[in-house]
């Protein structure tokens, strides 16, 4: 089988790695002047594994999207929109796109698969790769549950049945908004568990995962969900890998963004609360965790102050 993955940042060079681990003949596309591209072309590898044999490294974004008939996509999810203009110019027919990517569209509040179909008119298969797992445990062999979910089932089964390893166990996704909502939302909890360990209030993060999911699932009910997918492996599912883990980028922009230092790398959830800010005030919600981290990062607001509130506000009932 034919796959390409369209991004080689951490995840997307990973995901390469993977589907040619498994027996895939991968094309792994890079802008060639990024750095990830010209560290891969140089080295053959980055900080994280090494190249297989059987992937193939290029600049030609026509090619890998014209031969393959698999096509994952990792990149900032920002950049989707403009992205899929670029790709939408080639032949696009019966392909199956998967967005192996976690946010939603900060000056919308569109969902990524919104996005996509949005720009793209071509008859095509679409899915989402999303659930927890890191990079730096696959690579040794830690195994991990993740989720495919399509708003057609037998799409969603041909991709587990296509990429489903010893390695990574796929679950079935049900509910496409929820998965999707969910997924990109746990980024927001992680800047959030990340400034509590920067102020070494760490225990705070049992009721940051209670509370944060719960708030989640309120507004996947209000977009047409199902809120119980939000308890599933896309969101809280996902929160050992995003509010405890040293890998995690959304929780280490948390805790040097209180400490006063500078975060390099991406983090998504920066550009998530601004969408969940939106969305909330779209359906009339209370967000209150999203919005004291919006508050924090984007209306520099006192985080030591606002969090401290948000933790001890007026006694209610918890459901």
């Amino acid at each position: 089988m034919k796959v390409s993955v369209l991004g080689c940042g951490r995840w997307g060079t990973f995901l390469a790695w993977y589907s040619a681990k498994i027996g895939h003949d991968v094309i792994l596309w890079g802008r060639e002047g990024s750095e990830n591209y010209k560290t891969l072309k140089e080295d053959g590898k980055n900080e994280y594994l090494s190249l297989p044999s059987n992937l193939e490294l290029s600049n030609s974004l026509e090619r890998a999207v014209t031969e393959s008939d698999y096509i994952i996509i990792s990149i900032s999810s920002q950049s989707l929109r403009e992205f899929v203009r670029q790709i939408s110019q080639f032949e696009l027919e019966n392909k199956t796109f998967i967005l192996a990517m976690k946010g939603i569209e900060s000056s919308t509040g569109k969902r990524l698969s919104q996005v996509f179909n949005e720009e793209v008119k071509d008859h095509y298969n679409l899915a989402i790769w999303v659930g927890p797992g890191h990079v730096q445990d696959f690579v040794k062999g830690v195994p991990n549950a993740m989720v495919i979910s399509s708003d057609n089932i037998e799409v969603t089964k041909d991709i587990v049945e296509t990429f489903g390893s010893d390695l990574i166990r796929f679950y079935y996704g049900q509910d496409m908004i929820g998965n999707e909502i969910g997924a990109a939302a746990k980024n927001v909890m992680g800047i959030a568990a990340g400034m509590l360990d920067g102020f070494k209030y760490s225990s705070l993060k049992g009721a940051l995962m209670a509370r944060g999911a719960r708030e989640v699932s309120r507004l996947v009910r209000a977009m047409g969900g199902n809120e119980l997918t939000v308890y599933g492996l896309s969101h809280l599912g996902d929160y050992e890998a995003t509010l405890f883990s040293p890998h995690s980028h959304n929780r280490r922009f948390g805790e040097q963004f209180v400490k006063g230092e500078v975060f390099k790398k991406l983090a998504e959830g920066v550009h998530t609360v601004k969408a969940l800010k939106l969305l909330s005030e779209h359906h009339e919600l209370e967000m209150p965790i999203s919005d004291a981290i919006h508050s924090i990062v984007h209306e520099n607001k006192d985080a030591k102050e606002v969090l401290l509130d948000l933790f001890i506000r007026p006694i209610k009932f918890e459901f």
